[in-house]
């Protein structure tokens, strides 16, 4: 009875550790997943980020300034 009792332990101890190791590694990609969909969205935004400097460093450039005036005056 003991030997019996013993060997359902083991064998529930081992299941136990299969189910938390396929929690955790689910886990893990989970979180991987969404860091790296940040870090994408976070790159996205970096970089319209820099369109629209240049952009607005376009728009008050003095050249830039100066041949605006220069279609207007005309």
């Amino acid at each position: 009875m003991g030997s019996r009792l013993c060997f359902v332990l083991v064998v529930f101890f081992f299941a136990a550790t299969l189910i938390l190791t396929v929690y955790l590694r689910d886990s893990r990609n989970r979180d991987f997943y969404t860091l790296r969909r940040c870090k994408i969205e976070q790159g996205r935004l970096q970089q319209e980020l820099w369109q629209k400097q240049l952009r607005v460093e376009s728009l008050i450039n003095p050249a830039s300034i100066s041949r605006r005036l220069d279609k207007q005056g005309k």
